[in-house]
């Protein structure tokens, strides 16, 4: 119990601290509600009492928020509001701003080293991740609690007659989305990691923040994906990077008009081998006379395998067989020996080493850090008639891509992914590509933290990488995609199918950090791509090694 000269000394103090509050601060012109100035985080760090609960007390105690509001902070992901909080004290509703603070947030380190420095050394203490943690103790929860419902009150809008428990900055409150054209909606997705932004947001709710009734729907192959988009099966799909370029240029069907809305996952492959040829394969040149698999034609995975392949003197024509398997099929025919290796997506990689048929000889991000592998797309037609609903999906998947790459988010997003509607995977075996913490099969325990990534950014210079690819081998050998992709023609192919400008708008929109530019250099792990100058880059492979 306090004594009465210890109680008049407390609140004489609190009454120090609303004089201090008073000086700096004024009500809003608009709502009339209570806002912190910028020299409020001064006062908190000198004068507020250091445990976060105890401040809470005081903070109720002077009016600044309510108890309701502590409500509302259970439904509040910590680290959004950590982002809202930063975003509205240095962005200040400025988007070029809140880009600026998003880039040297990513500088920093992430969004928790940025916090930790705005608002002091002990910042990431009180905002410890005890949502996943099943052990914690209640005191650790209360102190995350309090200090959750003071950041929601010190960063919305208060209005004096208005009670805390309207505010809604949460994860997944719904967005209003106006005049959509379509809600109940049916996405085609391969099993596999890549796909994780469009699988996810069925479970995790992104579908459902904007206003759909989507389904994902599990497609066996790539070809099924195909058909299934030109007979208008499906609203929008998970596709192969290369695809809407094949597609729209007739290679290996008809012509149908396709568009690459945003990229699905950067890096996320690798060349998997039987383990009958463990201390064999040390190189490109090993593979001569092996039969590999890779899940479609118009992939990723086959033009990266050509490229390293050719680097080692092999010619994917003629030293080696090369053909489609659908993913899910891959492990069976490595086990029966119909291919000795793949280049496929995973987990099938991480599958393999997991059931002893195979080991991990390179993964995708060796060959080119950052490459684009699949994508959200949808077709011209379907969006010229559901434009809304269009750009309102977009949005919910380049969300999704988001919290993706956030490496906090995998584990949990293993989980909801893994499960027999999805990926109908192990746990274990998902959660070690996402995480990057993996045995390669060959004793080697490794730690790769983007072995997969989630860039929903549709780089220019991707297109023109992979039509310079498509021209380098001519998969159809009849020229036609020569004569598609003419010299003079890479940049007009890639304007048209691959919407970089839509991603940037509506990753801005959301917070996220997206480039101003459309083109950047490639670095690939034995050349450089200039994406100014494809044609170039074609003669120049084909001298060096021959095909």
């Amino acid at each position: 119990m306090l004594s009465k000269t210890d109680e008049l000394n407390q609140w004489s103090n609190l009454d120090h601290k609303q004089q201090i509050i008073s000086k700096f601060n004024s009500s809003c012109s608009v709502c009339g509600g209570f806002h912190m100035s910028s020299d409020h985080w001064k006062f908190m760090a000198e004068d507020m009492p250091k445990e976060p609960v105890e401040m809470i007390d005081d903070l109720i105690k002077m009016g600044v928020y309510k108890p309701n509001t502590l409500k509302v902070a259970q439904t509040v992901n910590a680290a959004d509001i950590r982002k809202t909080l930063l975003l509205r004290a240095a962005g200040k509703g400025n988007p070029q701003r809140e880009r600026l603070v998003l880039e040297l947030a990513k500088q920093a380190g992430g969004i928790e080293n940025a916090f930790a420095a705005a608002f002091g050394a002990n910042a990431g203490e009180f905002f410890g991740d005890v949502v996943h943690n099943s052990e914690f103790s209640r005191r650790r929860f209360l102190k995350n609690l309090a200090v959750g419902a003071a950041l929601v009150s010190l960063t919305n809008c208060a209005p004096n007659q208005q009670s805390q428990e309207s505010v809604t900055d949460t994860a997944n409150a719904p967005v209003i989305v106006d005049n959509l054209e379509k809600k109940d909606l049916r996405i085609g997705f391969i099993p596999i990691t890549c796909a994780t932004p469009i699988i996810m947001s069925e479970p995790l709710g992104f579908y459902k923040k904007y206003g759909f009734n989507a389904q994902v729907v599990k497609m066996p192959s790539w070809g099924a994906v195909r058909d299934s988009a030109i007979a208008g099966e499906l609203d929008a799909y998970h596709m192969l990077a290369p695809m809407p370029i094949a597609m729209t240029l007739g290679l290996g069907s008809a012509s149908f008009g396709v568009k690459l809305a945003s990229i699905e996952n950067i890096n996320g492959q690798a060349i998997t081998v039987a383990n009958k040829y463990k201390g064999k394969i040390n190189g490109p040149a090993d593979f001569k006379g092996f039969n590999i698999g890779v899940p479609f034609p118009y992939s990723m995975h086959n033009l990266l395998l050509r490229y390293y392949l050719a680097t080692g003197g092999i010619d994917p024509d003629r030293d080696v067989k090369i053909r489609a398997v659908p993913p899910p099929d891959s492990i069976a025919q490595l086990i029966a020996g119909d291919i000795d290796a793949y280049l496929m997506p995973d987990p099938f990689n991480q599958r393999a080493v997991y059931e002893e048929a195979g080991f991990i000889h390179k993964l995708t991000k060796e060959l080119w850090p950052g490459h684009p592998c699949c994508a959200f797309a949808a077709s011209d037609n379907w969006i010229d008639q559901n434009p809304n609903t269009f750009r309102a999906l977009n949005k919910a998947i380049i969300e999704a891509a988001g919290y993706a790459r956030n490496p906090a988010n995998r584990v949990e997003i293993a989980k909801a992914i893994s499960e027999r509607a999805f990926l109908n995977q192990p746990v274990e075996v998902v959660e070690a590509v996402l995480t990057g913490n993996f045995d390669d099969g060959l004793g080697n325990s490794r730690s790769v933290p983007d072995r997969i990534d989630f860039d929903p950014y549709p780089w220019q210079s991707f297109a023109n990488w992979i039509s310079s690819q498509l021209v380098r081998w001519d998969l159809q050998g009849d020229s036609k995609v020569k004569t598609a992709i003419a010299a003079d023609k890479y940049e007009e192919v890639g304007k048209e199918i691959f919407m970089t400008d839509l991603a940037r708008e509506l990753a801005v929109e959301l917070g996220q950090t997206a480039p101003d530019d459309i083109y950047r250099t490639e670095t690939l792990e034995f050349d450089t791509f200039d994406p100014a100058n494809p044609q170039k880059y074609v003669d120049e492979q084909i001298k060096k090694y021959g095909v």
